[in-house]
């Protein structure tokens, strides 16, 4: 009885390769097409919560700066009375504003003597001022809220220079 050995050979580089499943054009068209309506979709859903959000966002400013009309109104109201409490009554209201745009992550910024920066200041003029270094914030005409990239707009000031 004689014994045959059947080895297998490792396949080279003339054997074709396993056949892939193939898909036909009709099915790649019908996944490429659902590809694009899902692709769509997502946009349009993204831009409608992006709607609403910002519509939600603005709601809670605006909700926000109720009591500072609230309270300019009882000012407007009171406006006969006593003029000196007029005008307390004004600056509580800016005292108040001033708060919730810091609350907001606007930070007033009106400080003087300090270095100017032209990333949170704008240079309206200059003025020789012996007594401070060049370069220096002297005097705030207009605040700024804000700072780095959250800036509402830069302040507006004088600052010294060289004689």
């Amino acid at each position: 009885m004689s014994t045959q050995h059947h080895s297998e050979q490792p396949p080279t580089l003339e054997d074709p390769a396993p056949a892939a499943p193939s898909l036909d054009l009709a099915e790649l068209e019908d996944r490429w097409r659902r590809a694009v309506a899902d692709l769509d979709n997502l946009r349009k859903r993204y831009a409608r919560e992006l709607r609403r959000e910002r519509a939600v966002e603005r709601d809670r400013v605006a909700a926000a700066w109720l009591p500072v009309l609230d309270d300019l109104e009882r000012a407007l109201a009171h406006a006969e009375a006593d003029p000196g409490a007029i005008v307390a009554g004004v600056a509580a209201v800016r005292d108040q504003a001033v708060a919730l745009l810091d609350a907001l992550g606007y930070r007033r910024e009106d400080q003087t003597g300090v270095p100017f920066d032209t990333a949170r200041h704008e240079a309206v003029a200059a003025v020789d001022a012996p007594d401070v270094p060049p370069g220096t914030v002297v005097d705030v005409l207009r605040p700024g809220y804000g700072n780095g990239e959250r800036q509402l707009r830069p302040a507006a000031v004088t600052v010294s220079r060289q004689e």
